[in-house]
């Protein structure tokens, strides 16, 4: 029926429901490490009492355009408490996760998203993975080694692991 079509029609053209905060998540991979701020880059580390891990804030895009159901929900990721983001840049031809000054509210309030702060968060199991949308197949990951930086592969289940716990904490 006409009018029926119309109504859904009108739907997907409003925006998904506007969140006026990021959720926040406390997240370590299966070899309980952490990933705390070191300087202006993550790295990985054994959780401990010593260790102030990072808060990872995640909020939806409200963008349409690089929309992927199969490989999961649109999302930036941003750090609690200050002003950086997640971003995906190509360091000499190779794919490089990187932290960039920034406010996640303003990219999630901008109509027009930034593709290289974009990621496709799935669940596998109980577990969280994050795919690059600038670089597809590429996804952030820690290695098995404490003290290394956050990266991005495309090798998934190896010497890097790409999954991981998120505890929410809001």
């Amino acid at each position: 029926d006409q009018a029926g079509l119309r109504l859904t029609e009108i739907h997907l053209l409003l925006p998904p429901k506007f969140q006026e905060f990021p959720r926040s998540y406390s997240i370590h991979d299966p070899q309980q490490m952490v990933w705390v701020l070191t300087g202006n880059s993550l790295t990985a580390v054994p959780a401990n009492n010593n260790v102030k891990p990072v808060i990872l804030n995640v909020i939806a895009c409200r963008d349409t355009e690089f929309q992927d159901e199969e490989k999961g929900n649109l999302v930036f990721l941003g750090i609690k408490g200050k002003n950086l983001c997640l971003f995906c840049t190509e360091i000499e031809g190779q794919p490089t996760l990187q932290l960039k000054e920034a406010d996640i509210m303003d990219m999630y309030k901008d109509s027009k998203a930034q593709k290289d702060f974009l990621f496709f968060h799935s669940m596998e199991g109980s577990t969280s993975a994050f795919q690059s949308v600038s670089y597809p197949g590429w996804f952030i990951a820690s290695s098995s080694t404490a003290r290394q930086p956050i990266i991005l592969t495309q090798q998934r289940g190896e010497a890097n692991n790409t999954n991981f716990y998120l505890h929410p904490e809001n």
